[in-house]
């Protein structure tokens, strides 16, 4: 799972898991380089799920094991490392909360080395999903907004030098109300979101998607996840609907097992145990 802290007494936010579209980069780093996970509070990834040495940035010290990564406390507009230090970084639900966007995507060009890596996921500022976000927590450190992603993807792109390779959609479960992620006490805003009780998460999921089907809405869609530079793998950017409810978890519709009650196909999630109502991807 993926948390990121806002200032002391927010919410806290439950991200999608954004690990298994990392792969494409992170199991293709060699032993003895290096990888910048920028902005990533305790971690965007699981340190042993790559060859290359972790570095971890952040301008707070998270709590937590940071076992198998190196962490250095730092701004992204003035990172403390040499020219092309860098194989790949990885900047995950990150840029939206630089305050100087410019000089942090100066700084990914002068660190990165020139046949690098990048991944970059940033939240549609224009969704449902990520104007919940903001509300409940009284803005979230969002200072940036995305809200085009070929915009987007052209503005890093200018920015870094790295060419754009793809883009995919990512969907939301909402699962940063799940009352099992929330703060105690609970935020009273929380009260008319279902109080994050999973029934309500699971209802929200199942409606949405089908919305989305018939009537061609966004409710399901919270973001993006961009690929620059150098990739070994071509980048699957199908979209994934099916996203835990309880840990955020998103994975390929066909990597499920699914019972049907009343009509209705769910799925097992194969990180918590939670049960979600299953949709077929696109």
């Amino acid at each position: 799972m993926i948390f990121r802290m806002v200032a002391s007494g927010e919410f806290i936010t439950l991200l999608e898991f954004l690990f298994p579209i990392m792969h494409e980069i992170l199991r293709h780093l060699q032993p003895g380089s290096r990888l910048l996970d920028l902005g990533c509070a305790s971690g965007s990834f699981p340190a042993g799920t790559t060859l290359a040495q972790v570095v971890r940035v952040d301008q707070s010290v998270p709590k937590g094991d940071r076992a198998g990564a190196e962490f250095v406390q730092g701004d992204s507009a003035y990172l403390p490392f040499a020219d092309r230090t860098f194989a790949a970084v990885i900047a995950n639900h990150s840029l939206e909360h630089f305050a100087d966007l410019s000089a942090a995507l100066a700084e990914i060009r002068r660190v990165v080395q020139p046949r690098g890596s990048l991944f970059v996921a940033v939240p549609d500022a224009s969704t449902l999903t990520d104007r919940l976000y903001r509300w409940l927590s009284r803005g979230g450190g969002h200072l940036n907004a995305f809200t085009s992603p070929a915009e987007t993807a052209a503005m890093i792109e200018r920015a870094t030098g790295l060419t754009h390779v793809a883009t995919k959609t990512l969907c939301s479960s909402l699962s940063f109300l799940n009352r099992r992620n929330a703060p105690q006490p609970m935020p009273l805003r929380l009260g008319v979101l279902g109080a994050g009780y999973e029934w309500s998460l699971w209802l929200y999921v199942w409606f949405s998607r089908r919305l989305d089907r018939l009537l061609n809405t966004r409710l399901s869609v919270y973001g993006w996840a961009f690929y620059f530079g150098q990739l070994w793998e071509s980048v699957d950017t199908a979209t994934w609907r099916n996203v835990c409810i309880r840990c955020g978890s998103g994975c390929p519709a066909t990597r499920f097992a699914t019972t049907s009650f009343l009509g209705i196909r769910m799925y097992r999630c194969p990180q918590c145990g939670a049960v979600n109502p299953f949709t077929a991807d696109e």
